[in-house]
């Protein structure tokens, strides 16, 4: 493959479409196509991250015209949040569905199990990669998990980058899973695409804890609501309260200055 040459993947295998929700790209696709974009990368001669994009994400990227430029850089940044799917449903996507990174990991290792996929797990707190890697492999027998890591709290030095470059040349892995959390997991795959002997980067986010066991998520029916936020913010009250008490209102004010025609907001890479 090729770990330090490698041609980008922001217009693979046929440009996919997005629409711009306060600048950032968000791809205009459902799980079935994202998936199937997926294994299309896997089996191409090209590199790729995917990221999977809230309303947190898009507030990050409002503010970080970097963090911006990550999410307009990926092969997809798919509407994680029901308000993006919304939002492009408003504007003629009417085949346009919710790509929850829960369901992205779930299904691309169903879909993948019968190929003969490697998939790697980085990321989650001491622990959590094994119980998901137990819990993945419970449910998929054929499921090629090839390697787990735990990163430290900090970013990787030099040595441990040389460590994780070592040990996943050795693995040689299909899909690279990354569990941070935004925008943590998104500039580790935007670094460390070139880097690592992996076709695809995913960063899910909560999807470590949930599949692990760790968290309990949400009803199914909660999610189609919207109001998800509400069930992460009753078990995580510290961590999240400040985060949606500012992002959503804030989200809520600059789409109505975007769908007004208002305020511009230019979708750049």
């Amino acid at each position: 493959m090729g770990a330090l040459a490698y041609r980008s993947a922001a217009t693979p295998l046929g440009s996919m479409a997005r629409t711009s929700v306060l600048g950032v790209g968000i791809s205009v696709t459902n799980l079935q196509d994202a998936i199937a974009h997926c294994d299309a990368l896997i089996r191409s001669d090209r590199k790729g991250y995917v990221c999977v994009a809230d309303v947190h994400s898009v507030m990050l990227g409002v503010s970080d015209g970097g963090f911006r430029e990550i999410l307009n850089r990926s092969l997809m940044t798919t509407p994680d949040g029901m308000p993006l799917v919304w939002i492009g449903g408003l504007r003629g996507h009417a085949a346009m569905g919710r790509v929850y990174g829960p369901d992205l990991m779930m299904e691309l290792c169903r879909d993948s199990a019968a190929k003969g996929y490697g998939h790697f797990l980085y990321g989650g707190k001491p622990g959590v990669v094994e119980k998901l890697r137990d819990r993945l492999k419970e449910q998929f027998p054929e499921l090629r998990i090839v390697g787990t890591y735990t990163p430290p709290f900090k970013k990787l030095n030099a040595s441990e980058t040389a460590g994780l470059m070592a040990q996943v040349a050795r693995a040689r892995p299909d899909v690279f899973w990354v569990g941070l959390g935004a925008p943590k997991q998104e500039r580790f795959m935007a670094e460390y695409l070139g880097k690592l002997d992996c076709k695809l980067m995913v960063g899910v986010g909560a999807a470590f804890d949930f599949h692990a066991g760790m968290v309990r998520e949400a009803p199914r029916w909660l999610h189609l609501t919207g109001l998800q936020w509400l069930h992460r913010l009753a078990q995580e009250p510290r961590r999240l309260g400040r985060r949606y008490l500012t992002c959503i209102p804030a989200f809520m004010w600059n789409v109505g200055l975007q769908e007004s025609g208002l305020r511009n907001f230019r979708m750049e890479t």
